[in-house]
Parts: C-alpha cells; sequence; structure tokens
C-alpha cells in the first residue's frame, strides 16, 4: 500500500509527513518542516501563491529523494481562516404557532443566513456562495424577546432564533489548490485543521460531550468544539505562542529566535541560561522567569476562555490542548480557572493521545504534531470530497466538511429564508377613534422541498448527484375589513318616541372627514370616528329639547327683595322606569317626562338654602321619635301660612326668624302619647344616655332618653 503524503501549511512553515497504514494504526515514516522564506500566509489564507509553492515544491523534493515519487497530497485549510458571525431572525406568530420542528429548521436556517450576510457586508463579498457554512449552533430561542427553552407550539408575538455560525471562504480552498498545482501536486483529500485533531483525539464514540480542543500555534489558537455527537463550533483567537515568546524577549532584552529557544526549555528544566542582545549571560530558576511573563499567560488564557464561551455559550464539560505553545507554563490552570473547571479538566494531548500512532525512530515526540499527523490521518479516515447537486436545475458545488443537508444546498444556491414561506399578506393600519390599530394579512403556506421528487425537510441528508426542487408556497392575502366588521356596533339605526313624539337616530361615520357609513370598505392609513348617538341626551338634542325646566318658578318676591331659583330638570321615565340622560336606547323605546317645579314654600326655602324647621330624631324609652320645631314664621302676602302653601310667580313671602329655645326634652311629648304618672306617692327619673336630666336641658340627634317609674 502506497504511503500517504500530507502537508501542514502553517503561518511560519511547512509541515510535511508520509504516514503508512499498518494492520489497525499508522506509522509516521518521516516527518519534515520548512520554514516559510517571506510572510506569504496570514491568518490562515495563502496571500503569496508562488512563495508557498516553492516551499511546497522543496518539501516535495526533499521527502521525494528518501521515498520515491509524490503525486497526491493531503492537505488541512487552517481553523484561523474559519470566519464566525452571530445571525438572529425573527418571524412574527401572532396568528401561526411555530407547530413542528421543520419551522424551526427554517427558522434556524434564516438566522444562519443573517450570519452569513453579516460577513458579506463586512468583508465587501458580493456573492453568497463565497463561504462554505461548516456549522452552526443555537445559542437561544427567544418568544417574545425572552429567552425559552422550545418554541413548539409556543403562541405570542414573536419567535426569534439566535445562532453562531462557521463559515470557510471559498478563496481559501482555491489558493491551496493553485499552489499544489504550482508544485506539480494533485489534491488527493482535503479537511480542515480543527476537524483533523478531532479526528485522532476525540472519537465519534466521545463526540456526546461538550469538548473543547485548542490547537496554540504561534500566531493564533484554533478552537473547536464538540456536542451532541457532532462538530458544534470553530473560533479563532489571535493570540497564541508567540504573545509569550514576546513577553521573554521584552523582559529579558533577547532576540526572536533566543527567546524561543527559552520558552521550549521553561517546561521541563528547572533553571535556564540566557544571553541577552548586549551579550550578557545568566542563569536564572525557570519559575522566576515564568512569574515575569505571568500576565502574557493570563491574556494568552483568557482571550481562549472567552471566545471558547462565546462560542459554546457556556464553559466546556474538559479542554484539550495541543500546538507547541500548549507547552506554555502555567497554562492548563490559568485556563480552568478562566472556565472554572476542575484542574483535572483541562489538559495537554501530545502524540502518547494516539494510540493507534508510532513513530520513526528520528521524531521526536510533540504535542505540536497532533495536528500534522490528524490530517494525514483524517484524510485517509474521513477525506472531504466535493459534490455536485441541482437546485431547481441550477448545478450547486458543494465542500463535504460534514455530513451535507438539504439547507446546506439551499444556503449555497442562494435561496433566501423568506422564499422558504409564502409571502404574508399585507397587513392594514388605520385609526379609529384616535387609537391606531393594525389588522395583520394572513400568513403564507410553506413552501414544499422535494428531494428527487420526495418530500422532505431542509435537515435531510443529501447525496451526490441529488436534485432538489423547491415549490414555493402560496403568498399570504392582504387584510381588508369594512368599518362594522372592527366596531361593536350592533345597529346602525334606531327609533324612539319621546312623549309620543318618534325620533331616529343613526350612527355617524366620518372618514378622513368625509361622511361614510358602516358598509364602507377600510383603506390603508385611513382615519375613522365613528358616533353612536343613542343616548337620551342625544335624542333631545335631534328634537331641539334641552334638559332644562318648562313651566317652574323662576323666581319669587323674599323679604321684599326678588330672588331666582335653579331650575328643576325634568324626570324622564323609560317604559315606565326611571332613566338618566346618558342612557342608551334600543330600538322601539318609549320615554316619558314628567317637571317638578318649586310650588311650595318648603321647597322654595329649602331650595334658597332657608331651614324653616329644626328637626331630631331621639329614641324615647326604646321608640324612634322625630321632633319638629320652627325657627321661622312665614307670611304669603301678609298672611301667616304652613310651609306646605302653594306659591306663585307673583306671591310676596315673609321669612322671619323665631327666637326660643332649642329642642329639650319637655318638646318630646308633644309627639308620643305619654302621660306621667299622677299621684304624690310615685315618683320618676328622667335619664338620657343613663344620665339624670332636666326636662328643659337641649336634647342632641341620636340621644336616648327614658322615664324610669321608682
Amino acid at each position: 500500500m502506497a504511503p500517504l503524503f500530507a502537508l501542514d501549511i502553517g503561518t511560519r512553515s511547512v509541515v510535511g509527513i508520509i504516514l503508512e497504514e499498518v494492520n489497525s494504526g499508522y506509522h509516521v515514516v518521516d516527518l519534515e518542516v520548512i520554514e516559510h522564506k517571506e510572510r506569504s500566509m496570514i491568518d490562515g489564507q495563502i496571500h503569496n501563491i508562488v512563495s508557498v509553492a516553492s516551499v511546497i515544491e522543496q518539501m516535495k523534493t526533499l521527502l521525494e529523494e528518501r521515498h520515491g515519487p509524490l503525486k497526491k497530497v493531503s492537505v488541512a485549510a487552517a481553523g484561523r481562516a474559519l470566519k464566525t458571525g452571530i445571525g438572529k431572525m425573527s418571524v412574527d406568530i401572532t396568528e401561526h404557532a411555530l407547530i413542528n420542528t421543520e419551522d424551526i429548521n427554517r427558522l434556524e436556517l434564516g438566522a444562519v443566513q443573517k450570519a452569513q450576510q453579516e460577513l458579506l457586508s463586512s468583508d465587501s463579498i458580493t456573492s453568497e456562495n463565497q463561504y462554505y457554512c461548516v456549522g452552526y449552533s443555537v445559542l437561544h430561542y427567544l418568544l417574545d424577546e425572552d429567552e425559552i427553552g422550545s418554541l413548539i407550539d409556543q403562541t405570542g408575538r414573536s419567535a426569534s432564533v439566535e445562532v453562531i455560525a462557521t463559515f470557510l471562504p471559498r478563496v481559501v480552498v482555491e489558493s491551496l489548490l493553485s499552489a499544489l498545482k504550482r508544485a506539480d501536486l494533485e489534491m488527493d483529500a482535503l479537511t480542515l485543521e480543527p476537524i483533523a485533531a478531532i479526528n485522532v483525539l476525540v472519537p465519534q464514540s466521545m463526540r456526546r460531550l461538550n469538548v473543547a480542543l485548542v490547537d496554540i500555534g504561534a500566531g493564533t489558537s484554533d478552537i473547536a468544539l464538540t456536542n451532541h455527537n457532532t462538530v458544534s463550533a470553530f473560533g479563532m483567537v489571535p493570540v497564541a505562542g508567540d504573545e509569550i515568546t514576546e513577553a521573554l524577549s521584552s523582559s529579558y532584552l533577547l532576540d526572536f529566535p533566543e527567546a524561543e529557544r527559552i520558552k521550549r526549555l521553561l517546561f521541563n528544566e528547572d533553571t535556564v541560561v540566557i544571553n541577552d542582545i548586549l551579550g550578557f549571560e545568566q542563569q536564572l530558576p525557570s519559575q522566576e522567569v515564568i512569574t515575569s511573563i505571568m500576565p502574557a499567560i493570563d491574556r494568552l488564557s483568557e482571550s481562549i476562555a472567552n471566545e471558547i464561551k462565546r462560542l459554546n455559550n457556556a464553559s466546556p464539560q474538559a479542554v484539550m490542548l495541543v500546538g507547541g505553545g500548549s507547552l506554555t507554563p502555567a497554562l492548563t490552570s490559568k485556563l480552568g480557572a478562566a472556565l472554572e473547571l476542575p484542574l483535572q479538566r483541562v489538559a495537554v494531548r501530545g502524540l502518547d493521545a494516539l494510540s493507534e500512532v508510532t513513530l520513526a525512530e528520528h521524531i521526536i515526540s510533540s504535542p505540536a504534531l497532533v495536528t500534522p499527523i490528524g490530517i494525514a490521518i483524517a484524510a485517509k479516515r474521513a477525506p472531504i470530497q466535493y459534490m455536485s447537486v441541482t437546485v431547481n436545475d441550477k448545478t450547486i458545488r458543494l465542500f463535504e466538511l460534514k455530513e451535507m443537508t438539504v439547507g446546506d444546498a439551499l444556503l449555497a444556491a442562494g435561496i433566501k429564508a423568506k422564499q422558504l414561506y409564502g409571502k404574508p399578506g399585507l397587513a392594514l393600519r388605520f385609526t379609529l377613534n384616535g387609537q391606531e390599530i393594525t389588522l395583520p394579512g394572513s400568513h403564507g403556506t410553506p413552501s414544499v422541498i422535494l428531494n428527487n421528487g420526495e418530500s422532505v425537510s431542509s435537515k435531510d441528508p443529501i447525496c451526490n448527484g441529488d436534485s432538489i426542487e423547491l415549490v414555493l408556497g402560496e403568498d399570504g392575502h392582504s387584510a381588508h375589513a369594512a368599518i362594522e366588521d372592527v366596531t361593536e356596533i350592533q345597529t346602525e339605526m334606531i327609533s324612539v318616541k319621546i312623549n309620543n313624539q318618534t325620533v331616529i337616530l343613526k350612527t355617524e361615520v366620518i372618514v378622513n372627514n368625509s361622511p361614510r357609513d358602516l358598509q364602507t370598505m377600510i383603506q390603508d392609513r385611513d382615519d375613522i370616528q365613528v358616533h353612536c348617538p343613542f343616548t337620551l341626551r342625544d335624542a333631545l338634542h335631534i328634537l331641539n329639547e334641552d334638559s332644562g325646566s318648562h313651566g317652574s318658578l323662576q323666581a319669587v318676591m323674599l323679604n321684599g327683595k326678588r330672588v331666582h331659583l335653579k331650575s328643576k330638570p325634568p324626570v324622564y321615565s323609560r317604559n315606565g322606569f326611571p332613566i338618566s340622560l346618558t342612557s342608551q336606547l334600543e330600538d322601539g323605546d318609549h320615554i316619558t317626562s314628567e317637571q317638578k317645579s318649586l310650588t311650595t314654600v318648603a321647597e322654595v326655602a329649602n331650595e334658597l338654602g332657608v331651614q324653616l324647621t329644626e328637626q331630631l330624631t331621639v329614641a324615647f324609652n326604646g321608640t324612634q321619635v322625630t321632633i319638629t320645631k320652627p325657627r321661622f314664621s312665614v307670611m304669603l302676602n301678609d298672611q301667616p301660612v304652613e310651609p306646605t302653601a302653594k306659591l306663585t310667580e307673583d306671591d310676596q313671602l315673609k321669612v322671619t326668624p323665631l327666637t326660643g329655645q332649642p329642642i329639650t326634652f319637655s318638646d318630646v311629648f308633644a309627639f308620643v302619647d305619654y302621660q306621667l304618672p299622677a299621684g304624690s306617692a310615685t315618683s320618676y327619673k328622667l335619664l338620657r344616655n343613663k344620665q339624670p336630666i332636666q326636662f328643659y336641658d337641649q336634647l342632641f340627634g341620636g340621644d336616648e332618653l327614658e322615664i324610669l317609674i321608682t
């Protein structure tokens, strides 16, 4: 079996590996590292194809001298080339609850597309197919902007999903292909660096666990996360081993190569010998050197921890560290503290974790070799291929970074999330009696997705050669309504009788300052005023009657002066029962009125605030008694009269205060049938509220009076 040739094209160097499959494992036959001659790789993307191709060609020539001709090579796209974006999609569910998982799937697909659009706008790229979506994770489901566990069967105003999605720019793949072609090599298989490391360190059986794998290189730290049996997210921070090297260089005046040498010694040596740029040599304890660069180690651990929590929306269950930078002293403990994980949950994984891999004698084991070896093994075990499918008769080429789904094909074909549903009908907005009202249009029906003629969901897997068809759903109907549909008016016109006069009451409808009727269809932005003049006051207004007095006494001559009196309104009855002016009338009501006039001396005096008599109520021997005593003398046309005497407009009324005692115990006997006991042998006591009292002591309302025979 021919050996497998793999390349790890990094920021600073290119690693070449010759791998052989032996029995149930792998043997690394040869490994070489060649530094780039110039900075031709930036953030995982080839910026100088010619320069990178020359290094690849040099590596190819070197290994061909030892192992014969090499025609095909397995490579990896750098994790630092991955782009991560957050997208949010919301839908109105006021009249359409999300009732099944496909509704949620399409909502998630729309959120991924939003994240993709954010990347396109930030990168000034206009074509949607410039990115491959390599995975996404749901951050939150939201109902009316409040976080919720599941949206299935929920009701409310809006449903939203927020996702974090990872994309690989197409240009990264294309530039890799170009560099290999220049070196006369054919791409045998392609993988992603984080996937390569995960494939050898985290087998499929472990991916149900939430584990973070961090590949700490020179310029960047690449992150991959597993959860729910899949690789759930990827990320990168531009902080890595060079951060520590630069801190050493600044602290001890070292050139970069010397600082890099010292950094590698700190992990295993108790003391280190340092030669600074001035030629001075000093021997220092490793712990002292580590303490001096601890701020840089803190920055590295915090940057990695923050990105893991952002991608995972929480701390994972465990963290695996690979790459040369993973040997940074104290990094595992710092990272564990930042993620609030026990120390044993953060560990550096080297080649000892690859039980099925053996090394040639001249190759020194190091965590830095995990990713290059992983690339070779992953390319052998699970090579990423191109697949071709058609979407609505348009051929789409997909890069199989994972199990491809119908949703991936729709994304690659530029199908917008809104095309997955028929357009909702236009809403109708108007004001009714000053209140703004919106009537939503009906929802469109969902589009049907067919794969090879059979109905599928957006998360169903696809295969090479599949034919996908999107049958667009029907658009919803625009909202429409008549004025009578949005009011609670049951009757447009009623007829009533007031003192046997017929009155017709009609509903008043004004639309944009013009009279209309209830059957008028509402137009967008209409200003509608609806008034139902169905009260007794409205009916009297139509009759040109007011609710004031008619024929009642208007003024009298009191003590020689003309005094005007307040008018008394009529009393209205409906069908024999009292009714107020604001009462709503109904069709067929009969209304009668009765005028109550001020006609007696007592009524006029009361209206003018003159109390002709004093009155109070007491209890006498357990019985309620009301005592009345005149306080004014009343003369009508110079004749004394009782308060019940009738008045006319021309009458002369004279009211004179009387001088007299207040109401006393003796006044009670004028209002009760009681005789004091006769005979000198009988004695009695007068009591008020259980206390002795005399006949001429003043009484007050509520007093309890008794005559006690002794």
